[in-house]
C-alpha cells in the first residue's frame, strides 16, 4: 500500500468510527464487553458488506441501485465468520 493510500485509509477509518459512534446507542457503551459487541455488530452489518464487495465473484443483483442496498450472500457471511 502506498503512503498516500495509507493516509487516506486512516482518514476514512476515523470518519467511519465517528459515524458509527454517532449512530450507536450510547447507553449500551458502559462496559468493554458492550462496546465490543456494539462495534462488532456495526462492522458486520454496516461496514463489512461494503468492504467485501471487491472480494465478491458476483455483482449485486441490482447494480443500478449501487452497493448501499447490497447484503452479503450466505457464502460471504460464512467467509467472514472463519
Amino acid at each position: 500500500m502506498t503512503p498516500e493510500d495509507q493516509k487516506r485509509l486512516e482518514a476514512c477509518t476515523a470518519e467511519i468510527a465517528e459515524i458509527l459512534y454517532r449512530n450507536s446507542n450510547r447507553d449500551r457503551l458502559d462496559s468493554l464487553e458492550s462496546i465490543e459487541q456494539t462495534v462488532r455488530q456495526q462492522m458486520l452489518e454496516e461496514v463489512s458488506p461494503r468492504v467485501a464487495v471487491f472480494l465478491s465473484t458476483s455483482k449485486p443483483t441490482r447494480p443500478e441501485a449501487g452497493f448501499a442496498d447490497w447484503r452479503p450472500s450466505k457464502i460471504h457471511r460464512l467467509r467472514w465468520e472463519l
